[in-house]
């Protein structure tokens, strides 16, 4: 494909509308009537990119990739009001760049919390296995009673009647002897893991 030549003296073209240079163009696909045309968009275009991209030399580079992009896709398509579509072809070149960027961003995010998160949960668990080895030591140091109630309730899952029943406590001394001993449990291990 030719490339305009966007270096042409366009001065003595500006009596020739926008219109009659891309019926031109239509005409003979000569690239050189886009030439003449897309200076005339350069400063519309650097600021629509400015507007979304917030950044000079990234502005630049864009109108230089919407005008490749226009070439293209004016040879595939006819275009009957240039600078809305010139404007529309800009606009979403500049909506896709800081979706990639968004996205880029959001994927280094999300690896950054994922191994924060990783870090987080190793020292979470060697929390947790702390103190269960030490919940293990003091539920030893328990009185019967609360320790069986405990053991049944806690780690057999059985209920205050299932209790009642194994142990011939009364249901009111399983639950004394179950909050009592949950109330000691948590002490002691507090004091141990000081």
């Amino acid at each position: 494909m030719q490339y305009p030549l966007l270096l042409v003296n366009t001065d003595k073209y500006k009596h020739i509308s926008d219109q009659q240079l891309l019926d031109n163009f239509y005409a003979d696909h000569n690239n050189d009537w886009l030439g003449i045309l897309f200076p005339r968009y350069t400063l519309l275009l650097l600021g629509v990119c400015m507007k979304y991209l917030k950044n000079e030399e990234e502005a630049k580079d864009c109108v230089q990739q919407i005008f490749l992009k226009a070439i293209t896709e004016l040879h595939k398509y006819k275009v009957e009001y240039f600078k809305s579509w010139v404007y529309m072809v800009a606009k979403n070149h500049c909506l896709m760049k800081l979706r990639d960027k968004n996205k880029r961003s959001v994927e280094i995010n999300e690896n950054v919390v994922a191994a924060a998160n990783e870090e987080t949960d190793k020292t979470l668990l060697e929390q947790k296995d702390k103190t269960l080895a030490v919940m293990e030591e003091v539920l030893e140091e328990l009185n019967d009673e609360q320790k069986k109630c405990i053991k049944l309730f806690y780690l057999d899952k059985q209920s205050y009647q299932q209790i009642t029943d194994a142990t011939g406590y009364s249901l009111m001394q399983v639950k004394s002897y179950i909050q009592n001993g949950k109330r000691n449990l948590k002490q002691m291990i507090e004091k141990r893991l000081k």
